[in-house]
């Protein structure tokens, strides 16, 4: 009895070790500028297929589901990750049949949510090659808003990607397309989904939106990133898909083509005029921004 109970107090003290330096990493996350839009709530909905939305009014996540599971691309912010579980289990999904997760990039509103979910559902973390390194010290090696300490928990990948990898699972393909700028890893995602009528080739884009604190010159964490938004524009400009989704959410006018208790309706997101526009507005900030240097 004496043994069991001395085993008993050692088992205490590693749990609350643990928990306080759970509690004491958390609290030293930098307190970052959010826009009201990324935490507030939206209703969870089928875009198309098997593909869902699950994500707020303005950060996107997208939920793939599959017979060997599913796959969720973005976390949002920091303590979003029981709101994700809310909309996952409103569908009439489970959360723990999440087996992936994926991210555009490694920006504390896109991967805020990660490091919960991974710990409590043992998802598979998989992100650009580019990105593993500030994934893994919680955004503090961002080349624009690192230097000052963690932004998100962090988290180690599971497995890097490369441009034009391919992410599988349960019949699925998610091709990822290395799109760098915003962040050196930056990704977009395709995949064909299909529905009851026919097949949609879906881009999932990580937009080369331009930080005000960007150089394009050249930035001491990231000597090309001028080149590389360049490259990006180019290859986005080029790119051949039926639906156009993103990162966020007002990037492809969501609320604008899908109200609350919509009817399914994917024709809604087929909208090429509207990203070309988004991309020629993207070239001239671009072109603006390198002429300042």
């Amino acid at each position: 009895m004496k043994t069991f109970k001395k085993h008993l107090r050692a088992m205490l003290v590693v749990a609350g070790i643990i928990l306080t330096c759970s509690v004491s990493q958390a609290q030293q996350l930098r307190k970052m500028e959010e826009q009201p839009e990324w935490s507030k709530d939206y209703q969870p909905f089928r875009i198309v297929g098997n593909l869902y939305y699950v994500g707020t009014y303005d950060l996107a996540s997208y939920l793939v589901v599959t017979p060997k599971g599913n796959i969720l691309i973005n976390t949002g912010l920091p303590g979003s990750d029981a709101m994700i579980r809310r909309h996952v289990e409103a569908l009439g999904f489970k959360f723990t049949d999440i087996k992936i997760l994926l991210a555009a990039h490694a920006h504390f509103d896109h991967v805020g949510a990660a490091a919960a979910i991974k710990k409590e559902i043992g998802a598979k973390m998989m992100i650009n090659e580019f990105d593993a390194p500030v994934l893994a010290d919680g955004g503090n090696s961002d080349y624009v808003m690192g230097g000052k300490g963690m932004m998100f928990l962090p988290v180690k990948a599971d497995r890097l990607l490369h441009d034009h990898d391919t992410i599988k699972l349960g019949g699925m393909q998610i091709i990822a397309l290395h799109h760098p700028g915003h962040t050196k890893g930056a990704s977009s995602f395709m995949l064909d989904v299909k529905d009851e009528h026919r097949t949609y080739h879906v881009l999932i884009a990580n937009m080369p939106t331009i930080l005000s604190e960007t150089k394009l010159s050249g930035m001491p964490g990231y000597p090309n990133v001028g080149k590389d938004y360049g490259y990006t524009i180019n290859a986005m400009k080029n790119l051949q898909f039926d639906i156009f989704l993103a990162s966020h959410a007002s990037q492809f006018d969501l609320q604008k083509k899908h109200k609350p208790g919509d009817a399914y309706n994917p024709e809604v997101f087929i909208d090429r005029a509207g990203y070309d526009e988004s991309m020629d507005a993207l070239q001239k900030n671009y072109e603006k921004r390198l002429a300042e240097k």
